[in-house]
């Protein structure tokens, strides 16, 4: 059954237009950082680090879709990416809740207007999804 899932799932993931894909990562990694929160909370390091670090590998893998010739507000936007990447890394190192939770209150709107921008375009790989995924920003 767990094999199935697993195609299931990369099947997703590779069929996926930019803009579903990009929030789809989106919400692995708000899922990620309130599994880690939850359990840093209940002082399990060893439980977050996992989360934590999925959690950085999905930030880098935003670092390296965003196109920062898309749209004035790319460079900021990968300010935001550093700084959560910087942050996590902390986090993972420490153990620190405060930190976790703080990536979550930032990357948590993101989610939300990258959805509201998905939904307004279109999350079908229908023709013109190229010039879509300039429009969201993703390389």
């Amino acid at each position: 059954m767990d094999d199935a899932r697993s195609r299931y799932l990369a099947d997703a993931i590779a069929t996926a237009s930019p803009p579903r894909l990009l929030t789809m990562l989106f919400d692995r990694l708000v899922l990620d950082l309130t599994r880690a929160g939850n359990a840093l909370q209940d002082g399990d390091r060893a439980t977050a680090a996992p989360f934590v670090g999925h959690a950085e590998e999905i930030v880098g893998e935003l670092i390296g879709m965003l196109d920062v010739h898309a749209w004035d507000g790319a460079g900021a936007l990968m300010s935001i990416y550093a700084f959560v990447l910087r942050e996590l890394f902390e986090a993972g190192a420490t153990g620190d809740v405060a930190r976790v939770a703080s990536c979550r209150g930032l990357l948590e709107p993101l989610a939300l207007a990258w959805h509201e921008a998905a939904d307004e375009v279109g999350h079908s790989a229908e023709p013109g999804a190229e010039a879509l995924a300039g429009v969201l920003g993703v390389a």
